[in-house]
């Protein structure tokens, strides 16, 4: 019963309500409970069905003539989670009537491999077997080598799949014999249409009819992170956990942004988005854009890796800003030691404050070129004895053609500046760095051609 007419029931009846609800989600076989996920239950059976990747699968999109023909080659499916590549496997093998057979690298091992192979040439396999290898980045090179012998015969059609890129993770030997298709992020419009696939879904699956918040289904397609997979299971969670009002299941912006809330972030520690957003976060500050920068930043801050966000603004402060700025480097160093007392979430303060000073300041690259182009010439070995006036000797041998260190202390010289030769003979010409075009280095290059140019030194 409703309680006081409210629109509302009491919480022993709310229990009652969401007990059924969930009994219904269940297919009870032999007395077993089996849930099946909505992402499952909703998994395109077609190509026509598989959202968002036009540019392999739509009409006229090499995978797609491929599948059609019914030629399968050995395939690698790169792209993140969620974007269908488990499920374009399953559609391949049934368009083409072979036997699937699943391994994820993470788990399986080469007997594994080899228990499959043994099917070979059996009833259980009259047509060949089309093999998903999901995750193959965690199978090692001897594991993948195994694979070799009968994906070159034909015998073993492989798919596999990755979240990494494929050239880094791949075994060469694969790759060759192989064809790459990426799979790409979705955008919000068309995670948005399986969105509202799956609310109707649910309509019918428990019988009462969904009565969205406006903006709330465009809420949970932007939250995902274009991963479909998640998104449905969202739409789960949120129907499932809608307040039943007048005999409608009413799901409201709030308790969807209360269940999307840190359950939708995209990030790998270890994985190429990892290294991705750190690239950006860098570029963006490079190229004295702080709105992306701070983006960035609160990506790395909200995935919990303060330290990353850290190592990199300290080293653009050096790398990009310089000399153009020497004084923010102190600044930089006091607002990171700043957040590492602090902690979260005080901590994205001075990291922001930071962040945008470097985003905003003058920038200049002459020292961190100048460093390494002196490093590639030590590595190269091009470097010679370090001149007798340089040295921290006071005697010289008998064979010393020139007595005395002959040593100029510049501080005896007007402009306390005096010629004198500081690089080995072999470099002694050598020029590392160039004043920038930025006010502070052309400043400091007036002042010394100034003073150079007086003691006719220069």
């Amino acid at each position: 019963m409703k309680d006081g007419g409210r629109g509302c029931f009491s919480l022993d009846e709310s229990k009652m309500v969401c007990y059924i609800i969930l009994e219904q989600t269940f297919n009870y076989l032999g007395g077993v409970s089996m849930y099946q996920p909505l992402a499952d239950l909703l998994r395109p059976t077609t190509l026509d069905e598989v959202y968002g990747q036009e540019h392999i699968l739509g009409q006229g999109g090499i995978l797609r003539r491929l599948v059609d023909s019914g030629n399968i080659p050995n395939m690698v499916f790169y792209g993140p989670s969620g974007t269908g590549k488990t499920t374009v496997a399953n559609i391949i093998a049934k368009q083409t009537n072979r036997t699937l057979y699943k391994l994820n690298a993470t788990t399986a091992s080469t007997a594994d491999i080899k228990q499959i192979v043994a099917e070979l040439d059996t009833f259980m396999a009259p047509n060949g077997i089309l093999l998903y290898l999901d995750e193959i980045q965690s199978f090692n090179r001897k594991q993948q080598q195994s694979l070799l012998e009968h994906i070159e015969s034909g015998k073993i059609t492989l798919i596999t799949s990755t979240t990494e890129n494929p050239y880094f993770y791949v075994f060469n030997a694969i790759l060759s014999r192989s064809t790459i298709f990426e799979f790409k992020q979705l955008d919000d419009a068309a995670v948005l249409k399986a969105v509202k696939r799956a609310v109707e879904f649910m309509e019918d699956r428990t019988a009462l009819k969904a009565q969205p918040e406006e903006g709330t289904l465009e809420h949970i397609s932007s939250a995902c992170g274009g991963d479909v997979r998640k998104s449905l299971n969202f739409v789960e969670l949120c129907v499932l956990s809608a307040s039943i009002i007048d005999g409608k299941r009413v799901i409201t912006l709030e308790n969807t942004g209360s269940l999307t809330m840190k359950n939708t972030f995209r990030y790998d520690k270890f994985g190429d988005e990892h290294y991705d957003i750190l690239s950006a976060y860098q570029k963006s500050m490079r190229g004295s854009d702080p709105d992306a920068a701070l983006h960035y930043l609160a990506r790395l801050l909200e995935a919990g890796d303060m330290v990353s966000a850290i190592r990199r603004l300290l080293i653009c402060a050096s790398e990009d800003v310089g000399l153009a700025y020497p004084q923010i480097l102190p600044i930089v160093k006091a607002a990171c030691d700043i957040a590492m007392q602090v902690g979260m979430p005080e901590a994205a303060i001075p990291l922001g404050d930071a962040v945008v000073l470097v985003a905003t300041s003058p920038k200049s690259n002459t020292a961190h070129d100048g460093i390494f182009a002196a490093l590639d010439d030590v590595r190269k070995g091009n470097y010679g004895k370090i001149p007798r006036q340089l040295q921290n000797k006071h005697f010289d041998g008998e064979d010393a053609k020139v007595k005395g260190q002959n040593y100029l202390y510049p501080h005896d010289y007007p402009n306390r500046w005096v010629k004198q030769q500081y690089l080995p003979d072999a470099l002694k010409n050598k020029k590392y760095y160039e004043f920038g075009d930025n006010k502070t280095e052309q400043t400091a290059k007036l002042y010394w051609d100034k003073i150079k140019g007086e003691n006719g030194n220069g």
